[in-house]
């Protein structure tokens, strides 16, 4: 007897993530896909984990995280946003970002839920909405700054609206928010009773001068948001999975519920050596610079070529129009590149529910100099 299945993702397949980096091991090709760095982590802190399993620390680790990293997460808050988040009831430490996303899509959206998503976006908002039985609301940034239209937001606000997702610095457009987009979420947050997701994995990563601007900055604001950061992104520790969510208490308790079904904990040693490093102030605070001059440097190299480079305020991940390349749909670019050009990229149409297409592909530049100079060469003789 035949066995059907009915899906509960039926438009999901494997991600394009995976599928170019799958193609450019294939191809030789040089990787600035998959947003991880080519480069190691700070050699301590590697000595950290080390020390922390040799004394010992390889079991489970509360559900919610350790209590010296939690502590250190809420005095560095408290620090670079003034906001005091309490490590014991607003704290949670979580396998990665992805999790702490997913585990507060899941505590708060109830099956029939809106949720406002800002388009292009990263792959994970969607699935874990409609795992919830949530109905996602597409709401698109301006092209080609993608700017936050504010008007258009309010005017999909609903009743139904339980949940609006935020995200700067922007993946994949590295687009960071302004004050004045602090101001106008404010502003929706006092006529309308909707919680809030901020995706605040990039908040080292702001250049020019320009500070993150936190939702945790704004109390109206973070009285009713769950923010997420990432050590992996922090600390280039992207396979290590340690992530955090911080919350008012309330929804840090259905966060919790959720979380201790997904992940239990996070790895202890990791959780140990996070804690001590983060004495270590300034790795976190020259960050900034560091992914700066790989933007700049990226930049210039890529100045006698044919690719339009659009604004990078933040992240690691630089757009490009192509159109005096090619006029094929960007996904059909990004294969060609990586076959014929050697030069693994991302089409953003994929961050878009409806493949929306501007002909912009996206690189990673969280890379060795020699890296995003041996892809430089390819690229300028395109």
């Amino acid at each position: 007897m035949s066995i059907f299945l009915q899906s509960k993702l039926p438009h999901v397949g494997t991600t394009i993530f995976s599928t170019m980096s799958q193609l450019a091991a294939q191809h030789g090709a040089i990787n600035l896909s998959q947003g991880f760095p080519d480069f190691d982590c700070p050699p301590a802190l590697v000595e950290l984990v080390s020390q922390a399993m040799r004394a010992g620390h390889n079991q489970y680790a509360p559900g919610i995280g350790i209590s010296a990293l939690r502590e250190k997460i809420s005095q560095k808050t408290q620090e670079l946003n003034g906001h005091f988040a309490h490590p014991d009831t607003e704290i949670t430490v979580t396998s990665g970002a992805t999790e702490a996303l997913f585990a507060a899509i899941a505590a708060v959206v109830q099956p029939g839920d809106e949720v406002l998503v800002l388009e292009p976006c990263y792959d994970s908002y969607v699935p874990a909405i409609e795992l919830s039985g949530g109905v996602p609301v597409f709401v698109p940034l301006r092209f080609p700054d993608y700017s936050v239209d504010w008007q258009q937001v309010e005017d999909k606000l609903t009743e139904k609206t339980r949940l609006l997702i935020v995200n700067s610095p922007h993946n994949p457009s590295g687009a960071v928010w302004q004050q004045e987009d602090l101001a106008e979420l404010t502003r929706l947050s006092q006529k309308y009773p909707f919680l809030i997701l901020s995706d605040e994995v990039y908040e080292h990563m702001v250049f020019d001068g320009q500070p993150h601007r936190s939702i945790l900055t704004v109390p109206a604001l973070a009285q009713r948001a769950f923010v997420v950061s990432s050590f992996g992104k922090t600390y280039h520790t992207t396979g290590w999975k340690v992530g955090y969510c911080i919350a008012p208490a309330p929804l840090t308790v259905e966060f919790r519920k959720v979380h201790q079904y997904l992940t239990f904990s996070t790895a202890t040693p990791f959780q140990h050596a996070l804690a001590a490093y983060l004495e270590h102030q300034e790795h976190y605070l020259t960050l900034p610079q560091f992914y700066q001059q790989k933007r700049d440097l990226f930049a210039s190299l890529l100045q006698p070529s044919k690719f339009e480079l659009l604004p990078c305020a933040g992240t690691y991940f630089q757009l490009a129009r192509y159109r005096h390349i090619s006029d094929q749909p960007d996904v059909a670019f990004s294969q060609w590149l990586t076959k014929e050009a050697g030069v693994a990229v991302i089409p953003v149409s994929v961050f878009y529910h409806d493949g929306q297409d501007h002909g912009v592909i996206r690189f990673c530049f969280a890379k060795k100099e020699e890296t995003l100079r041996a892809a430089a060469e390819r690229l300028c003789q395109l």
